[in-house]
């Protein structure tokens, strides 16, 4: 038996059972690490055929079964019993994308319309437009005018109206510690101790109901592969499967944005190491059951819009996968052996986005662990790096985790209303411009001042009015995402998910800013610049500006403009926290513009900083494209002071730069990358993509796309296949700064 085995699935069980029970392993593991199985390989063959025939005709999708857990009979990569290993498909095949009616059918149809001409079956549809009110129905009846004219002015956009809102973790591992019959019997235990008393407790009682039955569900779904997760896992393979078949039925009944994985190294290294040392598993097959999980991750699709791939480019899922950390008191690491498995299955089966693999960084991670991830990265910019430290203060935890790019939670404890962002350029034209549309003229903002400003800018002028207009929408935002989240909790509650929690969790509303760095050298342009806006003689709307004079920009470590961005935030934090968010929800703020960077440029005139109308804002908090002029360390140092504790959401920092930039050798160049994360992170920063790739490669795959099947960029917080991207999207990476020295 492990030690200290939980009995009942109680806040911090899960990381209790880790503790107790963990082997961290600071060594150098490298050459203990096992290549592909033959098993493996067949059945990686077998997903790249399907793959490639996706990328060719779109792939399979299934018009006429709405999906949840039990929609679809079993699926198998290639047919029960052959080289499986971790089994089970979203449908009886692999890729198909299926229908979520719940979320709304006028998106269901549109997005089956746009894959060949499909529709979805009459008799389902009929069924959810006379007897279903779906989210998207109910959202769109609830929203005011003003919450609709700030939509469609961009304003605020990629909001979780239209789609699955996401952001949501289940605590998978819970399946495979206690079983699903005892998760059962813990959330009975919780539904009896809520009251009746008010509309609160009712809806709580409620919603605990459906997440028993959700629970059901999934333990007749795994029933229907030849399983009874009723009981707890006893051995690496089941506690593997069991997690797998968690996360499949969650995946299976949601198409929220992001459906991450949470952190499983080191709870799976719990089993893995005892069935070694029993002579039930040896390297080979631990490697085997990590590739295997893994691929499996691979071939999750949902059924989307193209105006979805124009917010979230890539086709992503974010199953992201946190790696390492420490414990809570900082001195001790939590990396395994299988930490290190799961950043072989990059060598094992080539770079790929899904899942999302992140390593939780400290200074303190085993020497040889950081090595071997920042090697991984180099070769394959497939990894992204958080900061474990600030991640472990934020919530008193080492089991945290990160859900969709950038956002930390307690696993098993944190829920997150996902809130998309706003256009901050867009809002400092409408300043300019007296609460007008700098594009269509329309009236989107009130006219909180008598006049508008003409001529040469004054900064002080222009900072009263863009933070007078700046908490008119911080308030705006709030309402307009109560009024989703209410909508979702009521029409599309992912009861799943929510199993597989504390019943009494804690809560965030996630809000989020585009366009920190336009807005910071916009700002910098007035005050030490001379700005005169030009307007259009008919309209009165500004066209363009005249800049005369050098001025600051983000990302050169210039402690004039790093400033202002650093003000926008924790002003506009402030503002947001001034409007109750729902359900008593804690506001939290991201820097994370995933790659709607582009739609927002598009969708945004001439800004003051000198950006053109319908130029694409740089990403998350980068600097804009190649204003970072002064090395690689200062544009990252500018991004290390925009303070975390405004912006607990994320701030996502996307870093380009070219192998033999880092250093001449291999191991200078690891060695070098090592001490940029060491020095980033220990400035406060909080997140960084790493890219090393040369900026031809992407030239040639674009004109070649055949010749680079696997090639995977990171781009804001995620990753991609990069020949998945629109041309568009494509364009901007390319246009982004790749620093050719420190």
């Amino acid at each position: 038996m492990f030690a200290a085995s939980p009995v009942a699935p109680a806040r911090g069980a899960v990381d209790a059972f880790i503790i107790a029970n963990v082997s961290p392993f600071a060594g150098d593991f490298s050459r203990e690490l096992a290549e592909p199985t033959e098993k493996t390989s067949r059945l990686l063959s077998e997903a790249r055929r399907a793959q490639a025939a996706e990328r060719a005709d779109g792939g399979p999708t299934d018009a006429v079964t709405p999906s949840n857990a039990l929609s679809h009979g079993p699926g198998y990569l290639v047919s029960k019993g052959v080289d499986n290993v971790v089994v089970g498909l979203q449908t009886t095949t692999a890729l198909c994308r299926t229908m979520k009616p719940l979320g709304g059918t006028r998106v269901i149809e549109k997005a089956l319309s746009e894959r060949g001409g499909l529709t979805m079956d009459p008799t389902v549809k009929k069924f959810f437009e006379d007897w279903v009110t779906t989210h998207n129905d109910a959202v769109f009846d609830l929203y005011t005018d003003e919450m609709r004219r700030a939509r469609r002015a961009h304003l605020l956009l990629g909001l979780p109206d239209a789609y699955g809102r996401g952001r949501l973790i289940g605590d998978y591992r819970r399946v495979a510690l206690f079983g699903v019959d005892t998760l059962i019997e813990g959330k009975r235990r919780d539904k009896n101790r809520i009251g009746v008393d008010s509309e609160d407790e009712l809806k709580l009682r409620f919603e605990v109901s459906e997440q028993i039955r959700s629970l059901e569900r999934l333990k007749a779904m795994a029933k229907m592969y030849g399983f009874d997760i009723g009981r707890a896992a006893e051995n690496a393979s089941e506690a593997i499967q069991w997690v797998y078949f968690a996360y499949l039925a969650c995946v299976k009944e949601n198409d929220g944005a992001a459906i991450s994985l949470g952190r499983v190294d080191a709870f799976f290294d719990v089993y893995i190491e005892r069935d070694l040392k029993s002579g039930v598993l040896d390297e080979s097959g631990a490697q085997e059951l990590i590739d295997n999980f893994v691929l499996k991750l691979r071939l999750v699709r949902h059924l989307r819009p193209k105006s979805y791939d124009a917010i979230f480019a890539g086709d992503p899922i974010w199953a992201t996968c946190c790696l390492g950390g420490m414990r809570l008191n900082g001195h001790e690491p939590l990396v395994t052996k299988t930490s290190w498995r799961f950043l072989q299955t990059l060598a094992n089966m080539s770079p790929a986005p899904e899942p999302n693999m992140t390593v939780l960084w400290s200074d303190r991670l085993p020497e040889s662990f950081k090595k071997f991830a920042c090697a991984i990265s180099i070769a394959s910019s497939s990894i992204q790096f958080i900061s474990d430290d600030l991640l472990r203060e934020a919530f008193q935890s080492s089991d945290v985790g990160i859900s969709c790019c950038v956002s930390g939670m307690e696993l098993g404890h944190t829920m997150q209303y996902f809130g998309a962002r706003c256009n901050l350029p867009k809002l400092l034209c409408y300043a300019i411009n007296g609460g007008r549309d700098e594009i269509t003229g329309d009236r989107v903002a009130p006219p909180l001042f008598h006049d508008i400003p003409d001529g040469v800018l004054d900064y002080n002028d222009v900072t009263k009015r863009f933070y007078a207009y700046l908490e008119w929408l911080a308030e705006l935002y709030v309402k307009t995402m109560n009024v989703i989240h209410f909508s979702h909790d009521r029409f599309a509650y992912e009861s799943l998910f929510f199993a597989l929690m504390d019943t009494e969790c804690e809560r965030l509303m996630a809000f989020g800013i585009a366009g920190l760095s336009v807005i910071a050298d916009s700002l910098s342009a007035i005050k030490y610049a001379k700005v005169e806006v030009i307007r259009d003689e008919q309209t009165g709307l500004s066209v363009g500006f005249d800049i005369d004079g050098e001025f600051p920009t983000f990302g050169n470590d210039d402690d004039r403009v790093d400033e202002i961005a650093a003000e926008v935030v924790e002003r506009f934090i402030g503002f947001l926290r001034n409007t109750p968010a729902h359900r008593g929800s804690t506001h939290t703020l991201s820097i994370l513009t995933i790659t709607s960077n582009v739609m927002y440029g598009e969708a945004t005139g001439a800004t003051p900083d000198g950006r053109e109308k319908g130029v694409a804002f740089a990403p998350g908090a980068n600097p804009m494209h190649n204003r970072d002029r002064s090395g690689a360390l200062c544009s990252l140092n500018s991004v290390a002071k925009v303070p975390y504790a405004a912006c607990r959401d994320g701030i996502s920092n996307t870093f380009s730069i070219a192998a033999p930039s880092l250093g001449k050798t291999k191991k200078s160049q690891v060695l070098n990358l090592i001490a940029m994360l060491d020095g980033y992170f220990d400035r406060g920063a909080q997140h960084l993509n790493v890219n090393c790739v040369d900026r031809s490669v992407l030239v040639d795959a674009m004109a070649h796309p055949d010749k680079y099947p696997t090639l995977t960029i990171r781009v804001s917080g995620y990753a991609v296949n990069f020949i998945r991207l629109s041309r568009a999207h494509q364009e901007e990476v390319i246009a982004r700064t790749f620093h050719d020295t420190l």
